[in-house]
């Protein structure tokens, strides 16, 4: 596999060194794929959101005549304006925003879509007037728009433009040419869903501890964000509190959420289950995204009880 580095910025979807604290540059471990249920265990505290009625059913889109389309938004204001403006087509329904478990949806909804069983009914009409299908329903996950244009400035970015960033010199036209650049000439976060990027600084570790009495050890695990912006205001703080961080550059790297969960499912020089996903904070607050930083490393966050079709 062979690794793109721009600036000091690494795509390539999964960088092979300095990952797992046991990997050497001579002798690389070898970890065992991880199952399903490790899967879905590690994707199960982020929480997506979708337009649904009060029962917990999903709302399905008809973008065209032939199209049937159900969206899983990262973002809950993105779902909240596919409300509004559903609501203001169909005042009468009773719609909402529900969360869900990212891991329940991910293999039985995501990834077996068209296999999924789903009976279709216009807005009111009652179950014995639904019509069942097997394959009408395309499932798309959305992530957030500005961590899509992040990614694309991400794998655009020359060392020209980190150099300018780095020093303070983002005028209004650099920015503008920066956005175009990353519209138009980005090789990867191209589609508006089922590419969710996740960037990860490769300096950044966690330490989980052992529970009071137990004779384990700390595990050191790597943290995965999905929101750009979260993960420079945690490095900023690591760069403030770590000896020898300051004014260390940190090496950004960006993956895609669905070629990460098909390596993880794959024996690796890559412990992925001392990899941990960091759900999103409320932008613009450094509190929240410790918050949930540290967390995540225990319980995680739990979802309501509705799920679609009682997942």
């Amino acid at each position: 596999m062979t690794n793109c580095f721009i600036g000091n910025i690494l795509y390539d979807g999964i960088a092979h060194t300095n990952f797992s604290a046991t990997a050497t540059a001579t002798t690389l471990s070898t970890f065992p794929a991880m199952s399903q249920e490790e899967v879905e265990e590690w994707l199960a505290h982020i929480p997506v959101y979708a337009v649904t009625d009060s029962n917990g059913s999903g709302v399905v889109l008809k973008p065209d005549s032939d199209s049937n389309v159900f969206y899983f938004f990262m973002n809950p204001m993105m779902a909240n304006q596919t409300l509004t403006t559903l609501k203001s087509a169909n005042e009468d329904l009773d719609l909402r925003v529900s969360a869900f478990s990212l891991g329940k949806i991910w293999f039985r909804v995501l990834k077996n879509g068209d296999a999924a069983e789903v009976k279709l009914k216009k807005p009111g009409a009652d179950d014995s007037e639904g019509e069942s299908t097997t394959s009408d329903v395309e499932y798309r996950l959305v992530p957030d728009t500005r961590d899509l244009l992040g990614a694309r400035m991400l794998l655009t970015m020359d060392p020209k433009d980190n150099e300018a960033m780095q020093n303070g010199e983002v005028t209004e036209e650099v920015a503008r040419q920066a956005i175009q650049k990353a519209m138009t000439e980005a090789t990867k976060f191209n589609s508006t869903y089922n590419e969710v990027p996740v960037f990860m600084i490769q300096q950044m570790r966690m330490q989980k501890q052992p529970e009071e009495g137990s004779d384990e050890e700390a595990v050191t695990l790597l943290p995965m964000y999905f929101n750009l912006q979260n993960m420079v205001a945690i490095w900023q703080q690591f760069a403030t509190q770590a000896a020898g961080a300051e004014g260390v550059e940190p090496n950004i790297n960006l993956l895609d959420l669905f070629e990460l969960v098909d390596r993880m499912q794959e024996e690796s020089e890559i412990d992925f289950r001392n990899v941990v996903l960091v759900p999103p904070a409320p932008a613009g607050s450094e509190a929240a995204v410790g918050e949930q930083t540290a967390s995540t490393t225990g319980g995680g966050v739990q979802m309501p009880g509705a799920t679609l079709g009682d997942l």
